[in-house]
Parts: structure tokens; C-alpha cells; sequence
């Protein structure tokens, strides 16, 4: 494909969820490349030692919104993104309201079972940028980076080979069962949204009869988010995601990572 023809919105990835929430996660892309400011361009390897690896479970698998958080914050590196498979771990919905106007992917433990995930190949800075965005520095904050060892995890890259581990970020409030206890699958935001808003009267009297009125409420208050996340939990929602095991408490030591990697 020509260069001109690899930019973000010529290949349909340039949604940005935080501006769009309904659209979470955003558009993942078909193939492995190289994030380099508007365009995506071919990779011509599939790992990178001198950055992280950090499996994306949601929007940061969506060029659009990785751009957007990056940019914002000043950063114009390529960032390498690349299609692995990865076994045990899934796509679950998080126990809490984003103050992006949405309701999150987070990792789940799903042993034995293939995944297509992107996973992320971090700078140092990038790394800084992309913790922040979720939460990781804040006492508070919504996801803690777990390092997810080999083999509990298998993270396999498009050649064959395959990792000793990877990041991700996985929720502090735990995320939303199906009915049966098991974590629920993510099936996209209007469906979600639609969902909980016909089966929880309460969700309806804070964020209102349908999905976009809930974004619009959602957006930036974040005392009406606490609350939202605060009703799952009393509606007996949440369950564990199976990852939690993995979590370091912030300050702590990362359990399994590598002693050469950047500790932000």
C-alpha cells in the first residue's frame, strides 16, 4: 500500500474513544505497524528489546486513541504495535464508570483460550504517558500494570516465537460478572450500556434511559462516576478477573518483570 494511503483515516483507525465514547474501543487494526504520528506503516521485526511489552485489552490497541493520549502529552516516537496470540487471558468489562463517558475492557483469566491482542512495544516515556491514562500513579486509580508471566500467559508474535511475559493493566474494582459469577465479555459499548440500563433502575435514575444520554452524563464528573462504579458493587455485580494475583501494590516491587526494564 502506497505511504499515502497508510494514514490513520484512510484505514478507518483515527476514532478516538475519549472524544467518542460510544465508540469504545475504538478501531484495531487488521495487521501489525508502526504508530508514526498519523500513519501506520509496516513493521520489520516483531520484538523490540529495548522497550516494554504491554498487552492492550481496550482503546490502547486503537491507533486513534494511542495518538491522541501520546500527542497530548507532547510525544511523537513510533510506537511499534503487534498482533500476537495470546492464551489465558480475555476481554472482561470493568466494575467501574470511565470518566471518558464509557464502561472499559479489562483483562480476564481465560485458561487455554486464544486471544488476538495487540501488544504494545512501550518506551520509557511512552510507558509514563500510558500508565497515567489509566490510573497506575494514583493511589485510587482504576488499573494497576501487572507483569504476566510466561507460562501462565502465552504471548506468541507472528514469527512463532514467543515471550517471557507481558504488562497489562488490570482493574483495581475488580470487573462485572454475567449472572453465573463468571467475568462477562465485552460486547461493545451501546450493547453494554443498553444492557445494564434495562436491568439496573438505579444505573437509569444516575445516567439516564440510553447510551448516549449515559456518555453525556458520564463525561468528566466524576463524583456521578464514583457512583456508578459504587452501584455495581452494591448491586452485587463484580467479580474477580482472575489476574488480581499478578498485582503489585503501588511502590512495590513488579513481581516476575525483569530487573532491566523501566520502572515508572
Amino acid at each position: 500500500m502506497p505511504t499515502e494511503d497508510r494514514t490513520l483515516a484512510a484505514l478507518g483507525l483515527d476514532v478516538v474513544p475519549r472524544e467518542h465514547p460510544l465508540e469504545y474501543p475504538g478501531a484495531w487494526p487488521r495487521e501489525s505497524g508502526l504508530l508514526d504520528g498519523d500513519r501506520m506503516l509496516p513493521l520489520d521485526r516483531w520484538a523490540f528489546e529495548d522497550r516494554v511489552p504491554v498487552i492492550s485489552i481496550g482503546s490502547n490497541a486503537c491507533p486513534g486513541q494511542l495518538r491522541h493520549k501520546l500527542t497530548g502529552a507532547g510525544i511523537t516516537t513510533p510506537l511499534p504495535m503487534v498482533r500476537a496470540r495470546v492464551t489465558g487471558v480475555g476481554i472482561g468489562v470493568s466494575a467501574h464508570v470511565s470518566l471518558m463517558g464509557y464502561v472499559s475492557n479489562s483483562p480476564v483469566a481465560t485458561p487455554g483460550r486464544v486471544s488476538e491482542l495487540f501488544v504494545l512495544w512501550l518506551d520509557a516515556r511512552q510507558l509514563t504517558v500510558i500508565d497515567a491514562s489509566e490510573g497506575v500513579p494514583l493511589p485510587h486509580g482504576n488499573f494497576r500494570r501487572a507483569w504476566l508471566p510466561a507460562p501462565d500467559m502465552r504471548v506468541e508474535l507472528p514469527d512463532g516465537s514467543t515471550l517471557p511475559g507481558a504488562y497489562a493493566y488490570v482493574n483495581r474494582r475488580g470487573v462485572l460478572h454475567d449472572g453465573a459469577g463468571a467475568p462477562r465479555t465485552h460486547p461493545g459499548q451501546r450493547p453494554l450500556l443498553t444492557n445494564l440500563l434495562a436491568t439496573l433502575p438505579r444505573l437509569r435514575d444516575l445516567f439516564g434511559t440510553t447510551p448516549e444520554e449515559f456518555a453525556a452524563r458520564a463525561r468528566a464528573d466524576r463524583e456521578l462516576c464514583e457512583k456508578g462504579s459504587r452501584l455495581f458493587a452494591e448491586e452485587g455485580m463484580v467479580t474477580t478477573g482472575g489476574m488480581e494475583r499478578y498485582v503489585t501494590p503501588p511502590g512495590g516491587a513488579k513481581q516476575g518483570a525483569p530487573s532491566d526494564l523501566p520502572r515508572t
